[in-house]
C-alpha cells in the first residue's frame, strides 16, 4: 500500500463577496480533487488544539501524527533542524522574518508586509548576513533562511517572551505587538536597530527604485527549544519523504525521521515549481511507503489578501500536482490511498490564520466510494462528512494497520 498527502497549507478560507460568496476552494476550477471528493470518505478535521494557537506548526504536527500539546517546543526550532543547525540543550531559537514597516517613529509605524514583498532567497541572505554583521553576538547568532524566513538563535537564551507573528498584525501599528516578558526589551532594541541597518542598504534603495517593498526590518518571533518527536516509521511502520518549500515543515519531517526532498524551483510562493513538486513524489513512491507533499501557495496569497492568486494556488495543485499522482497511482497497479485537505484555515477577511475545521478527503484504492454529489469544500465535508475533533488522530483514519 502506498500512502500520499497532499497538504494545501492555509486552502480553507469563508466565503467572499469578490467571489459570489463562494470560497476560494469552491471558486476554483479543480476537476481532479472534486473527482477524488466523488469516490472517497470525506470530513471536516480539527487541527488546533483549543489552547494552541493556529499556526503551520501546530497543524502540520497533527496531520502527520503527533500530539501538538505533547511534542510542540516552538516553531523555529522545527526549521533549525531543516537548516542543518545544532542546537544545544539551553539554546533557544526564534523566527527572524524580514518585513516591511511604514515610515515614522519606531513603536508608531505600521506592519505593512510579513514578508517584505516576497523578498528572494539570494536577496534576503545579503541582508540577513548584514544584520548578522551589525546585530550579531557570541551569544546571539543570525541564520539565512528561505525568502523572508530566517532565523536568530539565542544561547542560554530566555524562553519567555510572548510574542506576535507578524502575519497577525497586517496594517495595524506595531507598538502593542512589540515583544513583551523577561529580557524583552533586548529584543526590542535589535528589532528596532535593524532599521539602521535596512532602511538604506544598497539593495532595498535598489528595491524601491524597482517599485517593490523594502525589507526594512527584521521581526523576531516563534521561540523554542530543540525539539524531539518518536520516528514515524516506528509508529507507522513506513518509511516516508516530506516534500515541501519552506523549513518548518521539512524540519518536522528531519525530526519525524522523514527523507526531506529538495525540488529544484520551489519557492513556498505561487511562482513554486509545482509540477516539480508531483514528479519528486512520484520518484519518492518508487521505492518508499508513504510521501507528504506541503504546498504553501495558497497560505502566501491569504495573508496577502490575494482572492484571485488562492484560486489559482489551488488550481494549479489540482492541475500539476494531484492529477499527475492520481495517473501515477492509478497505473502503478499498487493499492493506495490518498489523502487531501488544509492544514488550517488561512482566510482572505482576516489575512491570517484560524483555528477552524478544515475539510479532508481520504481516497482507497480498495474502498472506492460512490458520492457522486461530493465536492471538496468547507461545506460538503461539513454537511455529509465525519468531524475529527482531535487532529493528530486522522492519520490513524488513514494508515491501514
Amino acid at each position: 500500500m502506498k500512502y500520499v498527502v497532499v497538504l494545501m497549507d492555509g486552502a480553507a478560507d469563508r466565503p467572499l463577496s469578490s467571489l459570489q460568496q463562494k470560497t476560494p476552494l469552491q471558486a476554483a476550477h479543480k476537476p481532479a480533487i472534486d473527482r477524488l471528493a466523488r469516490q472517497s470518505s470525506l470530513g471536516m478535521v480539527y487541527t488546533i488544539p483549543k489552547d494552541m494557537a493556529p499556526g503551520s506548526d501546530t497543524a502540520n504536527l497533527s496531520v502527520l501524527g503527533y500530539n501538538p500539546q505533547q511534542y510542540h517546543t516552538g516553531r523555529s526550532p522545527l526549521e533549525a533542524v531543516s537548516m542543518g543547525i545544532d542546537l544545544g540543550a539551553s539554546d533557544v531559537a526564534f523566527r527572524c522574518n524580514l518585513v516591511t514597516l511604514s515610515e515614522g517613529p519606531y513603536a508608531q509605524r505600521m506592519m505593512v508586509d510579513h514578508s517584505a514583498g516576497e523578498i528572494t532567497t539570494p536577496e534576503a541572505k545579503k541582508l540577513i548576513q548584514a544584520v548578522a554583521a551589525k546585530l550579531g553576538t557570541s551569544h546571539i547568532q543570525f541564520y539565512p533562511g528561505v525568502g523572508y524566513r530566517h532565523l536568530m538563535v539565542w544561547e542560554n537564551g530566555p524562553l519567555q517572551f510572548s510574542l506576535t507573528p507578524p502575519h497577525d498584525i497586517l496594517s495595524k501599528p506595531i507598538g502593542a505587538y512589540l515583544p513583551q516578558g523577561g529580557q524583552a526589551a533586548n529584543l526590542r532594541a535589535m528589532m528596532e536597530k535593524s532599521i539602521q541597518v535596512l532602511e538604506n542598504h544598497p539593495l532595498n534603495l535598489k528595491r524601491a527604485k524597482q517599485g517593490k517593498r523594502a525589507a526594512n526590518a527584521i521581526w523576531i518571533w516563534g521561540q523554542g527549544k530543540k525539539p524531539r518527536l518518536p520516528s514515524f516509521y516506528q509508529k507507522y511502520g513506513l518509511s516516508g519523504s516530506v516534500i515541501s518549500a519552506v523549513d518548518l515543515i521539512k524540519g518536522i519531517g528531519i525530526c519525524a525521521g522523514l527523507q526531506s526532498v529538495e525540488v529544484k524551483g520551489a519557492t513556498g510562493n505561487l511562482q513554486t515549481n509545482f509540477r516539480g513538486k508531483a514528479e519528486a513524489a512520484i520518484a519518492e513512491l518508487e521505492h518508499r511507503d508513504f510521501v507528504y507533499i506541503h504546498i504553501e501557495a495558497p497560505d502566501e496569497c491569504g495573508h496577502q489578501g490575494d482572492t484571485g492568486g488562492k484560486v489559482k494556488a489551488v488550481e494549479e495543485i489540482d492541475q500539476k500536482i494531484v492529477a499527475p499522482l492520481w495517473d501515477y497511482l492509478k497505473s502503478s497497479g499498487q493499492d493506495f490511498k490518498m489523502m487531501v485537505l488544509a492544514d488550517h484555515p488561512t482566510p482572505i477577511s482576516v489575512r491570517t490564520h484560524t483555528a477552524d475545521a478544515v475539510p479532508f478527503l481520504i481516497f482507497s484504492s480498495r474502498e472506492v466510494k460512490n458520492n457522486p454529489l461530493a465536492v471538496y469544500d468547507e461545506f460538503w465535508p461539513q454537511k455529509n462528512g465525519v468531524t475529527v475533533d482531535q487532529g493528530y488522530k486522522l492519520l490513524d483514519l488513514f494508515v491501514e494497520r
